[in-house]
């Protein structure tokens, strides 16, 4: 049986880490990635996800493959990268430079054939696609895209599917109604993604404490639970994360 893993995201906008509330980048956590990337490998992390998050994607893609590279030289576990990839020389770059898997979003949805060149080029298991998704006035769960600015007409199941079968090795789950909230996930929306795909599930968005990792497994049935801010603002933070999990007799990766 396939172990359950336990990611740490990191957000980095304009070469710093920050923090997000709704999907507003505001705080900023530390000002050199290496820093949290150096602490979580000593934290019993299981994988580690890092997001450009910059809002000029033209500036930007340049000094974050920098900032890929020199983060590969520091990490010792799986790294998926994501952020204004839009074409394959740019997805074989960041591969390149140390990643290890590639996570994709809004250019991925507006042309889902992506998703097939990026696994017949590189692997279904490489490609990571990530679905923001929001509920509507009514309740129902829809795709929200261009960095939580636009929400389309695409419910947040039916996309997950659709791009299983383009070709995702996983999906990437955020609620952004949950993001920073502190109330944990949003338990029916990854229930209803696992139930509907066989690939893996990975949950995040809303993490307050180590109960909340564990109801993403318990109850929504995620393959891998992530979380960011929470994971910067306690002192052995992953490690704690792991030890919990682990005594709640859940199928982690020991420490």
């Amino acid at each position: 049986m396939l172990k359950i893993r336990l990611i740490a995201v990191i957000l980095v906008r304009d070469g710093r880490v920050v923090q997000s509330v709704q999907f507003k980048h505001t705080n900023v956590i530390h000002y050199d990635p290496i820093h949290a990337i150096e602490s979580f490998n000593q934290w019993a992390i299981d994988e580690m996800v890092l997001l450009n998050v910059s809002r000029d994607g033209g500036a930007s893609r340049d000094s974050f493959v920098g900032i890929v590279n020199n983060i590969s030289k520091k990490c010792f576990v799986p790294l998926c990268v994501g952020g204004w990839i839009s074409d394959i020389d740019y997805a074989k770059t960041i591969l390149v430079n140390g990643a290890d898997k590639l996570i994709v979003n809004t250019f991925a949805f507006l042309h889902p054939q992506f998703i097939s060149q990026l696994a017949q080029k590189f692997g279904n298991q490489c490609v990571v696609v990530s679905i923001d998704s929001q509920q509507d006035t009514n309740g129902e769960e829809f795709v929200v895209v261009d960095r939580g600015g636009r929400m389309t007409d695409t419910g947040t199941v039916e996309w997950a599917c659709k791009a299983e079968g383009f070709g995702a090795g996983e999906v990437f789950i955020n609620s952004i109604d949950f993001d920073g909230k502190r109330n944990g996930y949003n338990i029916s929306l990854i229930r209803s993604v696992r139930h509907a795909v066989s690939i893996p599930v990975i949950a995040m968005g809303g993490v307050l404490k180590w109960e909340h990792l564990a109801q993403g497994v318990t109850e929504a049935g995620a393959d891998a639970v992530a979380a960011a801010n929470i994971f910067h603002y306690t002192e052995q933070s992953t490690r704690k994360a792991k030890k919990f999990l682990l005594e709640k007799g859940l199928n982690f990766r020991n420490v």
